[in-house]
């Protein structure tokens, strides 16, 4: 008999197909917004049009600007956007723009609600242990364009690195999640092909370790397996042709399908938690951590959940193959990593990876149990 809870969380609506300006605008007068502050990329504010359009659209209503958040979400960065949305006295947070910062925006959220304005202040509200701190609500929400696909958008959760330490580290709040998310595949297409399919990778890996944990169940099932056919559809099509809007489309239904099962319980395993220290000490950009890491993660666990695996392979389309080699002969066909030594991770580093990687949230949830750095170090060996 299955046993489980789903939690609906502070998501209101997600739009998609309509463009972000206009997007954005209806979804200020929907919240009764005045004054919005864009956190945005810096290449699509400097090198589009696209952010003069949205910030024409919305007039006197923009407060201010922020566009310097590096990758990875780095405190500095947080703490620089939270000061600056403080002194714009904004009602609200746009983010157009990539994962880190979607995260960024939910971190300066919890900043602007605890009177956080320096680095060290981060320490007062970040999980430690798997637990977040008590503090207040965030009053000031986010609303989210993405630009690439991770997902990270329907998600109470953020990521954001301690330069200090090399380590990224969660913050989580029911209300971080943005409020509402506009999908606009056109505004996609100014993102580099590496990272918009790379990060199309990361939301199939958020469908595959779903799918394969042992704490699934079928409401995250019909949401992982729906979206791990939409991405392994989509993502050939806009490597074909990247003015493909509907491909486009389809990929970033496929991202939001995605998150169902995290959002619905479902935990990740050992390829997201080796993901967050090699984003977060070698810089690897989180959907390379995901082509490199997700094949070996497959074979590793295969012993212990064979069965699950098969649903991968034949949501991709290759039923009765392996699944392993499914996403690796699908991974090469869009041009990505496929090892460690492609991201400049070598053996010597291992040991310290798989220590680090036992602290991560993901790597105790893994279907098949790992017990200590050694069995992470298999792992490591698989991808070098």
């Amino acid at each position: 008999m299955h046993q489980g809870r789903v939690v609906f969380g502070a998501i209101e609506e997600v739009v998609f197909g309509h463009p972000a300006a206009s997007a954005i605008l209806a979804q200020m007068d929907r919240v009764r917004s005045n004054r919005a502050f864009l956190m945005v990329s810096g290449t699509l504010n400097r090198q589009t049009d696209e952010i003069a359009k949205i910030q024409a659209a919305l007039g006197s209503r923009c407060a201010g600007v922020f566009d310097a958040m590096p990758a990875h979400t780095p405190r500095e960065a947080v703490i620089a956007a939270a000061n600056a949305a403080r002194d714009a006295k904004a009602d609200l947070i746009v983010t157009v723009g990539g994962g880190s910062i979607t995260d960024g925006a939910k971190a300066v959220q919890l900043c602007l609600a605890n009177d956080i304005d320096d680095v060290d202040g981060i320490e007062r509200i970040r999980v430690h242990k798997g637990v977040a701190p008590e503090m207040n609500a965030p009053l000031v929400r986010q609303i989210s364009v993405p630009t690439t696909i991770a997902g990270g958008e329907f998600s109470s959760i953020a990521g954001v690195t301690d330069r200090s330490t090399h380590v990224k580290q969660m913050l989580s709040h029911p209300l971080v999640v943005p409020r509402a998310t506009i999908l606009d595949p056109a505004i996609t297409v100014h993102t580099p092909e590496w990272l918009f399919l790379s990060t199309g990778i990361r939301a199939v890996d958020h469908c595959v370790e779903a799918i394969c944990s042992r704490e699934t169940h079928p409401y995250a099932d019909a949401q992982s397996v729906k979206g791990l056919a939409m991405l392994a559809d989509a993502l050939p099509r806009v490597k074909a042709n990247p003015a493909d809007l509907d491909a486009r489309m389809d990929a970033q239904l496929g991202t939001w399908l995605s998150m169902g099962a995290l959002s619905a319980g479902v935990p990740m395993g050992a390829s997201h938690g080796i993901g967050y220290v090699l984003g977060a000490a070698f810089d690897v950009p989180h959907g390379y951590t995901s082509c490199i890491m997700l094949p070996a993660v497959m074979r590793w666990n295969a012993t212990a959940n064979a069965e699950r695996q098969q649903i991968v392979a034949a949501a991709m389309g290759f039923p009765g193959q392996n699944a392993a080699d499914v996403l690796d002969a699908f991974i090469r066909s869009l041009g990505m990593p496929r090892s460690l030594t492609e991201v400049r991770v070598s053996p010597e580093h291992f040991d310290a990876i798989a220590k680090q990687a036992m602290r991560t949230p993901w790597v105790p949830r893994n279907p098949r149990r790992i017990d200590g750095p050694a069995q992470v170090r298999e792992i490591l060996l698989l991808a070098a």
